[in-house]
């Protein structure tokens, strides 16, 4: 406890790291800031009185997660990053099939800015698709305030959600700047966690047996490190570089390896499952109250077993598909062949390819059904009593995002530890390794 505390105080010895954590504070709080501020033409009264109705079960919930509560209050940052994102997803699934974004991908530091340009552009117009949504919505529930027009309230709606978004992502790229960590990650963390306070305060109000809450609690501390493992776990393919003599000087003859992450998907096919999963649980929601639309809402209520057999179902599948796009093998053997490297025992180009092809399949099968146990388990401890708020961090893209972006960062803050020869927070050389690069 004293070497964590002795390299927590190294932090604020080194200046530039203290700006860069203090600058990350700041922009963070003006994020926060901005979810509580509603937009023009907002009858705010009305908003407030079904506010909390937001199910958690929807689109609408799982929007309003990501967002930290800026949906359900009709803020400017109502939005958040999400279409930053989407556009992100969007142009790196247009990588894999169409040849225009495959060349602009290989083309270097120019390809990167176009691509840049292309997912910034890509951006605005997906922002301004979902604020007319959300205007139309706002409409819809009766949230606009007397004596204001539908046509004048659309338009301000769009500009304010579209300019907020646009403001968050330059927010995030000035963290990951001139700050600390990955800009849009912490962006998404903080409104991730900025619930978790009044999540624990809900838990221990509803509290009925303290044995079995302090076992809840020890479960989700369980958990919690059973995600770290899993998302710091990789396979280490061992490479040999053969010795090149350039002029005077000799290169290679090194031994290195490729990292295979065992989760090398992430978070991402959670989201695509749940977003595909959520949508008719959305819709049945504006259909009149009806057999039909009960039978439907029913079989897609996130606790119900039918919903988690569909859900493991659709994140493995996702799993293997998403690692496919994130991971190329043939890529891989191909930079591997230039450079003169090899694995030991597997000739280079097509056997190197199919070898780490076979390595990456068999990896990916524990880590989707990792992705499949974590996505299920907020519906399991919801039958154990937990409160519906604090459940959602028990796994899902919830825990997911907070654990790898917390991990990211504090490699970073690491990294700048090591570099002026003060003792990192993190104990074990592997985990100092990574933080200097060493994957």
């Amino acid at each position: 406890m004293s070497r964590f505390t002795d390299s927590f105080r190294n932090i604020f010895k080194i200046e530039e790291l203290r700006q860069r954590i203090i600058y990350t504070i700041g922009l963070l709080v003006v994020v926060r800031l901005g979810s509580y501020i509603t937009l023009p033409g907002v009858d705010v009264g009305h908003l407030s009185a079904h506010a909390g109705n937001t199910n958690s079960n929807t689109l609408f919930g799982l929007y309003d997660t990501f967002v930290g509560g800026a949906f359900k209050n009709a803020a400017i940052f109502g939005l958040g990053i999400m279409p930053y994102i989407s556009a992100s997803i969007i142009i790196q699934l247009m990588g894999a099939v169409v040849p225009y974004f495959q060349k602009l991908q290989k083309e270097g530091e120019e390809g990167r800015k176009r691509i840049t340009q292309l997912t910034r552009l890509g951006t605005v117009i997906v922002a301004a698709l979902q604020a007319w949504g959300i205007s139309e919505y706002l409409i819809k529930q009766g949230d606009v305030a007397s004596g204001v027009g539908t046509v004048l309230f659309v338009i301000s709606t769009v500009i304010c959600l579209t300019a907020g978004t646009m403001f968050m992502m330059w927010l995030g790229e000035q963290i990951t700047e001139r700050g600390i960590g990955n800009g849009i990650s912490l962006i998404i963390f903080i409104n991730i966690i900025a619930r978790f306070p009044n999540a624990i305060v809900g838990e221990i109000t509803n509290m009925h047996n303290p044995i079995i809450e302090l076992a809840l609690f020890a479960f989700f501390v369980a958990i919690v490190a059973f995600v770290v493992l899993m998302t710091q776990g990789i396979r280490k393919i061992p490479v040999q570089y053969a010795k090149r003599v350039i002029g005077r000087k000799v290169y290679g003859g090194v031994t290195q390896h490729i990292p295979m992450r065992v989760n090398t998907a992430g978070v991402m096919p959670i989201i695509f499952a749940q977003s595909i999963l959520f949508v008719p649980g959305t819709l049945v929601t504006f259909l009149p109250d009806n057999d039909f639309a009960k039978a439907v809402q029913s079989f897609f209520d996130y606790r119900s077993v039918s919903y988690s057999l569909v859900f493991g179902i659709m994140i493995i599948f996702f799993t293997y598909f998403y690692t496919a796009i994130a991971f190329n093998p043939r890529d891989v053997a191909d930079t591997m062949k230039k450079q003169g490297g090899f694995i030991p025992g597997v000739r280079p180009g097509k056997n190197t390819s199919d070898y780490i092809d076979n390595i990456l399949t068999h990896i990916t099968l524990p880590g989707a059904i990792f992705l499949a146990i974590i996505a299920v388990l907020p519906a399991f401890v919801s039958y154990l009593g937990v409160t519906s708020a604090f459940a959602l961090f028990f796994g899902g893209t919830s825990l997911l995002i907070m654990v790898g972006v917390a991990l990211d960062t504090l490699q970073q803050v690491e990294s700048h530890l090591v570099m002026r020869n003060y003792e990192g927070l993190m104990k074990t050389g592997r985990m100092k390794g990574r933080a200097l690069g060493g994957y």
